[in-house]
């Protein structure tokens, strides 16, 4: 990808959470922009919660015209329990999803790295998960979240009953097969695509369409497995694993579990990308409403979703390098918050983190 040394970056705080978060990765950003002779214009615009308490929906048209029109995107979380009794077309998570669908953010990247200093942080132990480094490829723009007729009504009996359709076509596996493809044939080659084709046809589709593609990469060692196997197999010996590739929901669900495996979901950045590599970046946690405004959220995810935004969309890898060592130096030096903080260890704040980075940075 070109260097984009003149870059115009949107962020979006969001909600719970997220602001906090995004004023840590926004000052490491400004910090790595002065060391590497970077110009970037910020601006700043609302989504999710925020956007609903100041303009009665989840997506502004502003905010979307501004997200056009940038670069890169830096979005922090969104939702909260207050909205959680609007009706879902109005919700918070609307703007994010919105934002997939609008600018086409089909692929989205889900790195799952253990940094050897967190060991000892994880739910297993340090012999299964020790070098643990996944790369998690996820549909983003289709299937179940997505898909139409959705629903709810009342039936013949006079029950309630909900409904949502699972669907994908050709076109969309390609496209985020190929994503997956080219990810495992720079790194370890092998590809594993998560499907349910012993019950859903859709998925069925979706596996004879990898096989399809695997012919252009005969580098690249291709398996197929169930879901449900899948998070067993996540848990049972996680680095058997290069790369995953795998539809919108399942996705969703796998990706969280693989966080866990690295010790805290607070240490795991995403990017979403279109198909010329402009991007959204954000943490894979929520918005955590209840820590919110407490000064103790983990900001290193939103900050190595910087690091990504930098890698991916802008063309900056020096950049990118030079965020995720401050990262690994800062754990070097026993900092930890809350999230990551082994029992009896001290914790820091946000802030402290956050400082603690841009000063490596900087020195």
């Amino acid at each position: 990808m070109t260097a984009n040394n003149n870059a115009s970056i949107l962020i979006l705080p969001g909600d719970g959470i997220g602001p906090e978060i995004v004023t840590q990765a926004e000052r490491v950003l400004n910090a790595v922009a002065e060391r590497e002779g970077l110009t970037l214009t910020l601006d700043h615009a609302l989504v999710g919660g925020a956007a609903i308490e100041a303009t009665g929906g989840p997506l502004p048209e502003d905010t979307l015209a501004k997200a056009r029109a940038a670069d890169a995107i830096l979005l922090g979380a969104v939702g909260g329990p207050q909205w959680d009794s609007l009706d879902m077309a109005v919700r918070p998570e609307k703007g994010l999803l919105g934002l997939r669908s609008e600018l086409a953010l089909f692929g989205n990247l889900r790195p799952a790295i253990l940094y050897p200093q967190l060991a000892s942080a994880s739910s297993l132990k340090p012999e299964i998960v020790s070098g643990l480094d996944i790369l998690i490829v996820r549909e983003l723009t289709g299937g179940i979240y997505f898909g139409q007729p959705r629903g709810e009504f009342v039936n013949d009996r006079g029950e309630r009953e909900g409904f949502n359709t699972y669907r994908y076509n050709e076109t969309e596996i390609r496209r985020i097969g190929r994503v997956a493809f080219e990810a495992a044939r720079k790194r370890g080659k092998r590809l594993c695509s998560v499907d349910k084709a012993n019950v859903l046809e859709v998925t069925v589709l979706w596996r004879n369409i990898m096989k399809e593609l695997s012919a252009e990469y005969p580098d690249v060692e291709l398996s197929h497995m169930y879901v449900d196997n899948a998070a067993m197999q996540l848990v049972r010996a996680p680095k058997q694993f290069d790369v995953m590739v795998t539809g919108n929901m399942f996705g969703d669900i796998l990706s969280d579990c693989a966080a866990m495996l690295t010790g805290s979901i607070g240490m795991l950045p995403s990017a979403s990308l279109d198909a010329d590599g402009k991007g959204m970046y954000e943490p894979i946690h929520g918005s955590a409403p209840d820590i919110a405004g407490k000064g103790i959220a983990n900001p290193l995810a939103t900050i190595l979703s910087v690091a990504m935004m930098l890698r991916y969309s802008l063309g900056q890898a020096a950049a990118a390098d030079a965020i995720e060592r401050a990262v690994s130096d800062v754990l070097d030096q026993g900092l930890r918050t809350a999230d990551i903080a082994a029992t009896g260890e001290a914790a820091v704040s946000t802030d402290a983190m956050g400082d603690a980075v841009v000063a490596t940075l900087t020195k």
